[in-house]
């Protein structure tokens, strides 16, 4: 907020809501791993890796700063959290107790009472309670995928005004409209078709936008996930050269699963056997997994 103000706040976390999404869709709804505080006990802590302890974890104190009056308590909180903990291991036990020891006398003890503390910690699924974001920024970049998407694509003007968490949002709402999509033919047997489609509808985006040439990694990551999806072979080579020349999870699990699940299954084999040393211990046994090799 400080460095770019409330609407972009809100965008960057309208996009962490989308991330979030997409992790409990790999779970599963009721999952005890889409939880914010899931019991690991008996289980390998790496398969519970995700965007759900950020994403709902964020969502959590955006929801308890406007509970207890906006940034003028909840910055000094934070800052004096920080200050009693630094250097040290916390539990959600200590950072309640410290919480609520903190708003004595700042905020009215009816309202931290009221704070449903077990069901924002153990409730599966999306947050216990959903914030109101702006949706300024956001609306402009989901309109324009969505037209794009019904054959008025996106001009190169429009998109080189938007910032990149702009671009952001325009590819993710372009992949949610793509899995609609696609889910829908494969129920009604035109999968096939729907794909052809939708790769017609990518490489006109790209004729006019550039998008396969970006250098922003958040960028081109939905771009090849976009691509990969409805089997735009173009995309291949470029995907596994992105996949291969760095090792974050949250770029390369995701490339890795949509390709073993296209036209490029023996593709992204051949890739992970050939670089798995390149990636560390933990992103190269949950790719195993994710590629039925281990």
């Amino acid at each position: 907020k400080a460095l770019f103000g409330d609407k972009h706040f809100d965008l960057y976390a309208c996009i962490g809501l989308k991330a979030l999404r997409g992790s409990i869709r790999n779970y599963g709804s009721d999952h005890n791993y889409t939880k914010m505080r899931p019991n690991l006990e008996g289980v390998d802590p790496d398969d519970a890796f995700s965007s759900v302890p950020y994403e709902k974890g964020l969502n959590f104190l955006i929801y308890l700063e406007n509970l207890i009056g906006g940034e003028k308590i909840m910055n000094p909180f934070l800052k004096a959290y920080c200050e009693k903990f630094k250097f040290k291991a916390v539990t959600a036990e200590l950072f309640k107790d410290f919480f609520l020891e903190y708003c004595k006398g700042k905020v009215d003890g009816k309202i931290t009472q009221g704070i449903e503390w077990e069901k924002w910690l153990y409730t599966p699924g999306m947050p216990y309670k959903a914030n109101k974001f702006d949706t300024t920024l956001v609306d402009a970049s989901v309109m324009a995928a969505e037209s794009t998407c019904e054959g008025k694509v996106c001009s190169k003007k429009l998109l080189s005004s938007w910032s990149s968490p702009q671009t952001v949002v325009f590819l993710d709402r372009l992949e949610d409209i793509e899995m609609e999509r696609l889910e829908k033919a494969k129920k009604d047997g035109k999968l096939a078709e729907e794909k052809a489609k939708f790769r017609d509808i990518l490489k006109a985006l790209n004729d006019e936008c550039e998008l396969s040439k970006s250098m922003n990694s958040e960028i081109i990551f939905r771009w090849y996930k976009v691509g990969i999806r409805c089997d735009m072979k173009e995309v291949f080579p470029g995907a596994v050269k992105f996949m291969t020349s760095q090792g974050r999870m949250k770029f390369v699990r995701p490339l890795y699963r949509l390709l073993y699940a296209s036209e490029g299954k023996k593709l992204a084999l051949d890739t992970f056997k050939a670089h798995r040393n390149i990636y560390h211990s933990i992103a190269s046994k949950m790719l195993a997994k994710d590629l039925d090799l281990a």
